[in-house]
């Protein structure tokens, strides 16, 4: 490539992200303690943390849609050899106060064919979770597509579903093709590809659209679905390590700098989230003004940022999200 049609690096600093509050008919009325938010309508399912319609809060883009920044500055957020195809990861935390439908979700070939840029694989880190809190991931051995077809008809379906327990701190990967179902009792920070296809096979009566044809077509009978062990590291806890994303959890012992922060000695720059779990921190830098990070806040790092420290404010729980190129993670 010539110099005249490298992409230019330019540098970006840290920002804040403003969450959207999305409705959902499973939500809560009353987010609080998580958001200072009370639904005035319908209830509140998820807070997307990084929407593509989510706005820049702090630094020189305050206002600007997250999807407008990734179309004006895709190189300074994702690096110079990341493809530009918008902002590759989806992050919510999910509020369930009713059992969401039974769905599943395509992988990239399966949205292609439907017209859509990306399928959508993704994780569920838990926040919190009472003590009965259980989740539906995958299918029991030896179901069978017939199976799943005639439990959506007779309402049986949930008798094919592999259930698991729920605690706190507990990392469930959910890969494309995976039919699954979030259920009550816990609160779920997802991280997924940026795409919101959901294909219900089965909704508990509710009245909105099923997507039987297309869920079963996406169905995968096994997959690598499942509650994931963290790898525990001198300085850093891994949950997940994927080919769209990883997921770790950053000790911060009064203040530490975004250099030790990097997934491996030779890894190029990339997109990176930095989310409070509990807590509150401050990214300070000579570069730019400080950015404060309150409980279950998010900034976003780009991949072009100068170097920062994370101060550490107050019980900071800190959870650290990167992008990642498909075909270079597992």
């Amino acid at each position: 490539m010539s110099n005249a049609s490298r992409p230019i690096f330019v540098e970006m600093v840290p920002f804040r992200i403003e969450p959207q509050f999305v409705r959902r008919a499973w939500g809560w009325n009353d987010l609080r303690p998580w958001y200072d938010h009370i639904a005035d309508r319908e209830p509140i399912g998820e807070v997307w943390l990084t929407g593509d319609e989510c706005k820049a809060a702090t630094g020189p883009h305050a206002g600007k849609t997250l999807g407008s920044l990734f179309d004006e500055n895709p190189h300074a957020l994702l690096g110079p050899s990341a493809p530009n195809d918008g902002s590759p990861l989806l992050i919510k935390v999910i509020f369930a106060r009713e059992k969401l439908s039974v769905q599943v979700h395509p992988d990239d070939r399966l949205a292609h064919k439907y017209g859509q840029p990306r399928g959508k694989t993704e994780c569920w880190y838990t926040l919190a979770a009472e003590p009965d809190a259980q989740l539906a991931l995958g299918l029991k051995p030896g179901a069978t597509l017939d199976e799943v077809k005639a439990g959506i008809d007779n309402g049986t379906l949930e008798q094919s579903l592999n259930t698991l327990p729920v605690h706190a701190g507990d990392l469930f990967f959910v890969d494309a093709g995976t039919v699954h179902a979030i259920w009550p009792g816990s609160v779920l920070l997802e991280t997924q590809q940026n795409s919101d296809i959901t294909y219900r096979m089965y909704d508990y009566g509710r009245d909105r659209e099923l997507h039987i044809e297309k869920s079963i077509e996406a169905t995968r009978l096994t997959t690598n679905a499942g509650l994931v062990s963290p790898r525990v590291l001198p300085d850093r806890t891994v949950l997940i390590e994927g080919s769209y994303f990883s997921v770790e959890k950053i000790p911060v012992e009064v203040s530490r700098s975004s250099t030790t922060l990097h997934l491996s000695a030779d890894s190029a720059p990339t997109l990176s989230y930095l989310f409070a779990a509990s807590g509150s921190a401050r990214i300070t830098s000579p570069s730019f003004a400080s950015v404060d990070l309150p409980a279950r806040g998010i900034v976003a790092v780009p991949a072009s940022s100068p170097v920062f420290a994370i101060q550490d404010l107050g019980g900071l729980d800190l959870v650290r999200i990167t992008a990642r190129t498909p075909g270079k993670g597992e």
